[in-house]
Order: structure tokens, then sequence, then C-alpha cells
């Protein structure tokens, strides 16, 4: 069987052979988000919780460098975003 048809794709080996000394650390999609928000200096988002985007607020929570300002509208927070980038010169 192929892997396509199992379902199975094998994690590449290393090259030489040897098992790699490091532990690979697993990161989901909200945590890289949230991270990416970090390193690019972002410290204050705007935003509204649930449906989708959900998930994301878990990382977010645990931030102690990017703050949430809850809007009661996703318009509204595109708007407050802009008035703080054009205010603060901030992401």
């Amino acid at each position: 069987m192929t892997e396509q048809a199992t379902g199975h794709h094998p994690q590449p080996r290393p090259r030489g052979g040897a098992t790699p000394a490091t532990t690979v650390e697993h990161v989901t999609g909200a945590q890289s988000l949230i991270r990416s928000l970090e390193e690019v200096g972002a410290d204050t988002v705007f935003g509204l919780p649930g449906g989708c985007i959900l998930p994301a607020y878990d990382p977010l929570m645990d931030s102690t460098r990017v703050r949430h300002i809850l809007v009661r509208h996703e318009q509204g927070a595109g708007h407050a975003a802009t008035g703080y980038a054009q205010a603060t010169g901030k992401v």
C-alpha cells in the first residue's frame, strides 16, 4: 500500500542515521499566532471571543506580553485597532 492509501506518512529520518538530540516542541496554530504577535511587538489586540477564534484565546490569556481589549462588535475591533495604530504608531 502507498502512503496515500493508508494515510500514514512516516517521519523523515535524520541524516547519518542518528536520532536527534533535541525533542520537537508541538505548537498549535493558536499558539503560533500569539507568538507571532509577540515577536512583531504587538502589545494590544482588539477582539470579540467566540466561534472559530475561541481556541486562540487560551494562549492569548496565557501571554504576559499581549493584552486583549474586548469590543462589542467585530467591526468595532477593526476600527479600534486602526485608531490605536494611528495614535500610537505601534503594531
